[in-house]
């Protein structure tokens, strides 16, 4: 039975704008903005240069050391351009601008079905690194490095993210209901390279066709079984999602494989079943572009590396009144200042916002109202870290634990005085992270 975790909030979810639309495929575009790192952790190294033809699933950034991951070229053509772009994440990438041939030809070795039933863990594990796998839900933490915890943290859970409680998104909400089969095979795979028998599919109760479909494909599969999760913000965070169906928690500073748990995204499953069954690499991903912004909100397949600004006009334009472009969702996406950013791996939504909907932060001064400590999901303080931060007074924020911060934004939503918390905190773990290298 699932319980329930400290905090959380409850905002317009908006989901029903998309949830109901099925996914369709976007046509290759005529160029594709492909970035060479695409991970958290150790950035990738270009192996790749301008003028090189390049088929499709052909290697073009190597991974960069063993918590990284290899960047696939997601179809055939050639490389025009080398340079710094626009992407996701606010900042610019290095990236190749790949124009397609038309072909979309695989490179040799891709795209041929395989016999899984015997795959070992370790080749499991292999496969999903060359495959260049990372988290789907946005984190993009390279999976293989999570497959492979030290002996000394055995796992003996495995959880299936399928809760999606950022609003307005329902890219994983569509591929629970059109990939649900394709899901649990890969949540198998990854099961089997861990050793582990006990596995959850985690789902928030506003997907109710999502849990029927899990439940039903369930049944007398062994080691398996459907939670459905209350439906609070940010049930989806890892830490959060572990304690809500194991109650366990994970320590101050601590990875989930100390509490003995795995967490996997939906999206990620599907990528390894693609992966281990049909020898193909992560090219593509859904994405739920939506919002009053977007004329026909959507959930749509695309190719990485194809731009927002393509993804646009596939859904048929954005209105003239938008005022704000979020790559991921309202509450931990990142607001863009160019459409030519690109999807990435980790590209869960686009969501347009008129501007009457457009929350603007400001920097009054705190009133001690105490409302963030009520919803921080990490027990934190969040009234004294945005002082702490603004203030520059980063030991004491450290001190306050900072660093356990999931920027899940819950305290700036409740905020009476509208202060940019979330980007405090971000400031304060950046300079804390930067001291701590050049100590090291």
């Amino acid at each position: 039975m699932a319980k329930g975790f400290f905090g959380g909030i409850h905002p317009d979810y908006h989901k029903e704008m998309a949830s109901g639309k099925p996914i369709k495929v976007m046509p290759l575009p005529e160029q594709l903005i492909v970035y060479f790192s695409q991970n958290l952790g150790a950035p990738s190294k270009p192996v790749v240069k301008v003028g090189d033809e390049v088929k499709k699933g052909q290697v073009i950034a190597q991974a960069g050391g063993f918590v990284s991951s290899s960047v696939h070229s997601p179809t055939s053509g050639k490389i025009k351009s080398i340079g710094f772009y626009p992407s996701p994440v606010g900042t610019e990438m290095e990236a190749a601008v790949i124009i397609p041939d038309g072909e979309d030809e695989w490179v040799e070795g891709c795209n041929k079905e395989r016999d899984i039933s015997a795959l070992t863990p370790d080749e499991i594990k292999s496969i999903v690194s060359d495959a260049g796998i990372v988290g789907m839900g946005g984190a993009t933490f390279p999976t293989h490095v999570k497959l492979s915890p030290p002996k000394d943290k055995p796992i003996d859970i495995l959880i299936l993210n399928g809760a999606e409680c950022e609003p307005y998104l329902s890219s994983d909400h569509r591929l629970m209901l059109e990939k649900a089969e394709e899901i649990l095979e890969g949540a198998s795979l990854l099961a089997r390279a861990i050793n582990v028998d006990n596995i959850v599919v985690a789902i928030e109760k506003n997907k109710p066709d999502a849990i029927k479909k899990m439940e039903s494909l369930t049944v007398g599969m062994d080691g398996f079984r459907v939670e459905a999760m209350e439906v609070v913000y940010p049930q989806g965070a890892e830490k959060q999602l572990i304690y809500s169906i194991t109650g366990r928690k994970v320590p101050t500073g601590g990875l989930p494989m100390e509490a003995g748990a795995l967490v996997q995204n939906v999206g990620t499953c599907f990528a390894a079943f693609e992966a281990a069954r049909l020898s193909r690499p992560l090219l593509q991903r859904v994405v739920t572009v939506t919002g009053n912004g977007i004329k026909e909100p959507g959930n749509i397949l695309a190719r990485v590396g194809t731009s927002f600004r393509d993804i646009v006009e596939f859904c048929g334009g954005m209105s003239k009144d938008t005022a704000k472009v979020i790559s991921g969702g309202p509450m931990m996406g990142v607001a863009q200042y160019s459409l030519d950013s690109a999807v990435s791996k980790g590209t869960s939504g686009i969501v347009l916002l008129k501007d009457d909907e457009v929350a603007q932060y400001e920097n009054n001064p705190c009133i001690r109202c105490g409302r963030c400590l009520t919803v921080c999901p990490m027990n934190l303080n969040p009234s004294a870290l945005g002082i702490f931060a603004e203030r520059m007074r980063y030991e004491e924020a450290e001190e306050y634990n900072v660093m356990d911060c999931i920027e899940c934004g819950s305290c700036a939503y409740v905020c009476p005085s509208k202060r940019p918390l979330v980007q405090h905190f971000k400031r304060a773990k950046a300079e804390i992270r930067k001291r701590s290298k050049k100590a090291g």
